[in-house]
């Protein structure tokens, strides 16, 4: 059987002068057209490649890869709105398909967009939704807190930007923990910092608890050697300060410097700032 939206590996049965007839374990048999079979071949060789349906809805394979895949999730760019709905260039000769209904937004050609690779059942075909949080299910829990997480920036809110968390689930990062731009499609690590009896899962982006001291530490560290040892920063520097030169937390700065204190790496002369020793 023939998995649309993927990567499968065929057998090469027949060689055609529409180019070569690929079939599965089933001889259930798709073309792999001639500008995309490999220069040295044999009949019998295996050959792994995507299938997907062409302009004229028949199935068809290509060696070509994608941007996105079947469930999976990406951000691609609107090449063309139709009455129809719109297509995006997802690295395949025939754009991907996003009807109107699947639009959280009308798209706009020229635009980049998140969305969802899913397929069809009534007409087999791959397409698109930009209403990416549909796709995710919180139902079932499948991290923990501590655990360090795959995350892909959905959506700004009031309380900071819904995450996916592992192309599974939907989190949360709050605005106060946020200390870098963010971009939906972004994709970056976190960690878990709580699991709700909801089913909400709150993420933070810094290594939560004592956890996060050794890296920002060696940040300030490694920030105090590019500015010749100093920095104008301290127990009384406000959070926008300390958020604006490190990107981190004024709570996560002052652990850091105190444990460099400790370890008899740095001075601190009050309201100057502080010195590599």
């Amino acid at each position: 059987m023939f998995n649309f939206g993927q990567f499968q590996t065929l057998k090469i049965n027949r060689q055609a002068p529409p180019g070569l007839y690929l079939t599965d374990e089933e001889e259930n048999e798709v073309l792999l057209p001639n500008k995309y079979i490999p220069e040295n071949f044999e009949i019998g060789d295996e050959i792994e490649v995507f299938l997907y349906l062409d302009h004229e809805e028949r199935p068809v394979a290509t060696t070509l890869k994608p941007f996105v895949t079947l469930d999976e999730f990406a951000k691609l760019r609107c090449v063309e709105v139709t009455e129809f709905g719109a297509f995006l260039d997802w690295g395949l000769e025939k754009h991907l398909f996003v009807p109107f209904k699947e639009q959280a937004y009308p798209m706009q050609k020229g635009h980049w967009y998140l969305i969802f690779c899913y397929l069809d059942e009534e007409t087999q075909r791959l397409a698109a939704s930009s209403k990416v949080l549909h796709f995710l299910d919180n139902a079932e829990i499948t991290v923990e807190p501590y655990e360090k997480v795959d995350l892909i920036v959905a959506n700004k809110t009031d309380l900071g930007f819904n995450l996916i968390v592992n192309n599974l689930h939907k989190g949360l990062v709050y605005h106060s923990d946020v200390f870098q731009d963010l971009q939906t499609g972004d994709q970056l690590k976190g960690w878990i910092t709580k699991v709700r009896k909801d089913g909400k899962i709150d993420v933070t982006l810094q290594r939560p608890g004592y956890r996060s001291i050794e890296p920002n530490a060696d940040k300030i560290m490694q920030i105090l050697g590019e500015n010749d040892g100093f920095l104008p920063l301290h127990d009384k520097s406000s959070p926008e300060e300390i958020q604006e030169t490190l990107e981190m937390s004024k709570k996560s700065f002052k652990r850091a410097i105190g444990t460099l204190y400790k370890n008899r790496q740095i001075k601190i002369v009050p309201k100057e700032g502080i010195y590599l020793r």
